[in-house]
């Protein structure tokens, strides 16, 4: 009887480790999604010199529907005006150099981190999370 009793308080204990190794993988392959989806809108920005307003809209409607989110949870901050292909490093300095830059940022939420979060007495705002991407790319429009 007294092992049973030590079974059953520890065996849910253990099956949160399992659960927590799915949990990982699931948002690991939700990352990887987004990534590609932002990669893919990131060359169009590239062609078109900044991220336009089709290039936006596009990319939160395909993170919604492959990550199951809503489009007005997806947060996007990009370069919206005409950045133009730097043609040569002559006549600027140091405090112009991002000229040619696209500056993109977007932000998703991507679930639940903790499995078994009410055993632990976790919120369930304190057991989500936004994954951002920020980064730079240069323009390929030519001036």
């Amino acid at each position: 009887m007294k092992q049973f009793l030590v079974l059953a308080a520890v065996l849910p204990l253990m099956l949160i480790f399992f659960v927590q190794f799915s949990l990982d993988q699931i948002n690991s392959s939700r990352i990887a999604v987004l990534s590609d989806l932002v990669y893919a809108a990131k060359e169009e920005a590239r062609q078109e010199g900044c991220f336009t307003d089709s290039i936006r809209t596009d990319l939160r409607r395909k993170i919604s529907s492959a990550l199951g989110v809503r489009e007005s949870d997806i947060v996007i901050e990009a370069t919206d005006t005409v950045q133009y292909r730097l043609i040569s490093a002559e006549g600027y300095t140091d405090s112009n150099w991002k000229r040619g830059l696209i500056y993109y940022k977007v932000s998703v939420p991507i679930g639940q981190v903790m499995a078994g979060k009410s055993m632990f007495g976790i919120k369930d705002e304190d057991n989500a999370y936004y994954y951002t991407i920020e980064n730079y790319a240069a323009s390929e429009r030519l001036p």
